[in-house]
């Protein structure tokens, strides 16, 4: 399978001062998809502009014809099931069956005190997030769905018509334990992988391919145990947070060989992050679009 390229756009900037120009343009450059972000703030980003994923996805589906859209990712932080179902069915309607949804389990960030609540245990955001999984999968599938479970119920919640996709959009669920993968291969038709958090600071690129290698292994013994071909699954990348950081955006050849170290580990899609200047995600534009026109033929 060729490797497929995609991009993350930051919801940073107005609509109408440079919001609506990066997504048509990705769609001009041959992205696969478009992401963004599902927070209420993020990390360096905390005091400046910062606006919501649903509302900007759907302006993105009203300005894009064939771009796949979603998040990377959404998570219980502060998200209910009930209330996300119906805002991912007028999405997917909306974008004409174009919406993925990546999911996650949330971390401890700005987004997990945002409510008022104290911050979640691993133990408790693992928990959640089996539970809002499994939830959200039937309100995407079922017209009338009511559940009480240990953090979140549902009492005949209507979902009339469903979602354009059938059964429902798809999961690309984030994880790398134990627990997320087995949802993943349970509900997930792709998996989403940032590398090992660990190796971001002192690790080397030698040492994150091998980190991966062992995710996807692990992935594979998941779905092996629910009797799952691994195969089903896409096998996602959001670059930006292995040892690499950025310089596979320094030029056309440095992303060809990052790509393909990881396309040998069987990824299906690399994500990268829309440039964006004096920050973590600077890159020279020029040089972006050009891996984007460029690099996918040279992955074939």
């Amino acid at each position: 399978m060729s490797l497929r390229l995609s991009t993350v756009i930051l919801p940073y900037r107005r609509w109408h001062e440079g919001g609506r120009s990066a997504w048509t343009r990705a769609e001009e450059l041959g992205f696969h998809a478009a992401y963004t972000y599902d927070h209420l703030s993020w990390r360096t980003f905390r005091d400046g502009p910062w606006f919501g994923a649903v509302p900007t996805l759907t302006a993105a589906a009203a300005a894009t014809e064939r771009l796949r859209l979603g998040t990377l990712v959404t998570s219980p932080n502060f998200r209910h099931p009930v209330t996300l179902a119906k805002e991912l069915i007028s999405l997917d309607d909306v974008s004409g069956g174009r919406i993925t949804l990546g999911v996650g389990a949330g971390g401890t960030g700005f987004d997990a005190t945002a409510l008022g609540q104290e911050p979640w245990t691993p133990r408790e955001r693992a928990d959640r997030f089996a539970e809002f999984v499994a939830l959200l999968d039937r309100l995407l599938t079922e017209d009338d769905v009511s559940y009480a479970g240990e953090f979140y119920s549902a009492h005949e919640a209507r979902n009339i018509p469903g979602c354009v996709q059938r059964p429902r959009l798809p999961f690309a669920v984030a994880a790398t334990g134990p627990r997320g993968l087995r949802l993943a291969a349970r509900y997930g038709q792709a998996w989403v992988t940032t590398g090992d958090p660990r190796l971001f600071e002192d690790g080397t690129p030698e040492q994150s391919v091998q980190a991966l290698r062992g995710q996807t292994r692990k992935l594979a013994d998941a779905c092996a145990a629910s009797g799952r071909d691994v195969a089903e699954l896409d096998k996602i990348l959001l670059t930006g947070f292995t040892p690499d950081r950025g310089r596979p955006l320094e030029s056309l050849d440095a992303f060809v060989d990052f790509a393909g170290r990881h396309q040998e580990l069987g990824f299906t899609e690399i994500v990268l992050h829309w440039p964006i200047p004096d920050s973590d995600f600077a890159a020279d534009q020029k040089v972006f679009e050009r891996i984007a026109l460029e690099a996918p033929a040279q992955l074939a």
